[in-house]
């Protein structure tokens, strides 16, 4: 499990890809204790540490790679990143670790895209268009997890097809929202809370 807390932002340096699936290779600050078959978050994507090794940056970095199988490539937008690209990283929560987030698993939902950026004071308002098959579980003041960031929902406007999040500047400089644009593609992953309230009430009506 994880809880939208980014730890850092890591840099794809390789990308190796067959009939199986990708293997990606990421550079990443700050990351001790990586084992083999470690669940890792990439951008809201949970997968499994493969192999991990020091870099030799020179700034303590390690890189460690991940496979994505078909269904992952065919869910999210890892299968289209190349070398260079930007990811958020988050290890699992250990079980003795403070909950600053929300309930996260990894578990993308859906991608939607940026309609809109805009710089207010030192902060940031980044607007979505509201993925219409998962609209119901996205609520004003909510939680919601995009790119593996634990957000609030700020604002939400169902006529319009859209939702927006505020951005505080310790956000934007440490994840790879400084490097998104209008158009871009963002993982969604709607609380799962939500969801298990749809189910339970199911069986009332």
């Amino acid at each position: 499990m994880f809880t939208g807390i980014v730890e850092t932002a890591g840099e794809v340096v390789a990308v190796d890809a067959d009939a199986e699936g990708r293997r990606l290779r990421i550079r990443a600050p700050g990351l001790d204790s990586l084992h083999h078959g470690q669940s890792i978050s990439v951008s809201g994507v949970c997968l499994t540490v493969e192999a991990y090794g020091d870099t030799d940056a020179g700034d303590e970095s390690q890189w460690f790679e991940v496979f994505l199988a078909a269904e992952t490539v065919a869910k999210t937008y890892l299968g289209d990143l190349t070398v260079g690209d930007a990811v958020n990283i988050e290890r699992a929560l250990a079980a003795d670790g403070r909950f600053d987030g929300h309930v996260v698993q990894g578990h993308v939902d859906t991608v939607t895209t940026i309609t809109d950026i805009e710089q207010i004071g030192d902060d940031w308002r980044f607007t979505f268009e509201l993925p219409a098959e998962y609209g119901q579980y996205i609520v004003d003041k909510g939680s919601i997890c995009l790119d593996g960031i634990s957000l609030t929902v700020a604002d939400l406007d169902r006529s319009a097809g859209s939702f927006a999040v505020a951005i505080i500047p310790t956000t934007y400089e440490l994840t790879t929202l400084q490097e998104k644009a209008v158009g871009d593609p963002v993982h969604v992953e709607v609380d799962v809370i939500a969801k298990y309230v749809e189910t339970m009430l199911e069986g009332y009506q």
